[in-house]
């Protein structure tokens, strides 16, 4: 089961301005931004996809699509970005307030093709902010929600005050998804599971022989993850996984992405796990 590339972008090298509409601090170091653009739109993201967000007279860095368009926005798309401040760009998107101006080139990369998981039981697994490049799988997933069977959310973070969209995950909850949380540290009043996320897995109520598996986190965490996905039976060729590199040009040109043999702002970031064991295995690449 393969992954979907998106065509070529004409002018994939110039960035397309784009005003913030909104922003929410999602936690201490990450926000949530909407985008639009009235004036010049762009061809649509698919779920798994990312941009180039240019922070002007600063730089830019790749930022995966976190939340699917709405159909009220018309042919002025808008773009949501969950960001977390851990560098120069970042910091200074994480600061945008709404009518800030920011640079967006895309759509990049290989995308989830959800709609390849129809009629499988889902399973989503994030640890820290990889549950955003997955939300718009459970969006997607949601708003058509006959075509699937079970669908499991399963989120780990370092604390509770690290979780992201705490209020849609009690929605998805009340949404017929079955949703577990685990945190590395708990605080005081934390009342649920402590622990890492693999440790969620082998008690997760899903059937491996009828599911697909969306993951995105850390790599070791993604590691862990996929063998104990596959210890309770689930296909490699049913486990996709999103791999970050240094991503530079988005289009396969500068090779600051290189992961052995992939290019991973063309080949990826989306990739079957059978393709993507070996090349997690060995760290040096």
């Amino acid at each position: 089961m393969s992954t979907s590339t998106a065509p070529a972008v004409a002018g994939a090298a110039l960035p397309h301005p784009y005003l913030v509409v909104s922003r929410r601090v999602d936690t201490d170091d990450t926000v949530t931004l909407e985008l639009t653009n009235d004036v010049e739109p762009l061809p649509a993201f698919a779920p798994g996809q990312f941009a180039m967000l240019t922070a002007f007279g600063v730089g830019e860095v790749p930022i995966s699509l976190s939340g699917l368009p709405s159909p009220a926005d018309g042919p002025a798309r808008r773009l949501t970005h969950t960001l977390r401040a851990v560098g120069a760009v970042t910091r200074a998107l994480y600061a945008a307030a709404p009518g800030a101006a920011i640079g967006v080139r895309g759509p990049f990369g290989t995308s989830w093709d959800v709609g390849s998981a129809a009629g499988h039981d889902v399973v989503i697994v994030a640890g820290g902010i990889g549950l955003a490049p997955v939300r718009p799988v459970l969006q997607a997933v949601l708003a058509e929600r006959s075509r699937y069977g079970d669908v499991v959310l399963l989120v780990g973070a370092r604390t509770p005050a690290d979780l992201l969209y705490t209020d849609e995950l009690l929605r998805w909850g009340a949404a017929d998804v079955q949703v577990g949380v685990t945190v590395d540290r708990p605080s005081d009043d934390w009342t649920g599971h402590v622990g890492v996320v693999p440790a969620l897995i082998p008690n997760a109520r899903f059937d491996p022989a009828r599911s697909v598996a969306f993951v995105c986190g850390p790599e070791v965490m993604m590691r862990f993850t996929a063998r104990a996905l596959l210890d309770r039976g689930l296909p490699a060729s049913r486990l996709r996984v999103s791999l970050e590199r240094n991503m530079r040009c988005g289009v396969g040109w500068c090779g600051h992405c290189q992961l052995g043999p992939l290019l991973l702002c063309r080949d990826g970031p989306v990739i079957d796990y059978a393709r993507a064991a070996p090349l997690m295995e060995l760290r040096e690449l």
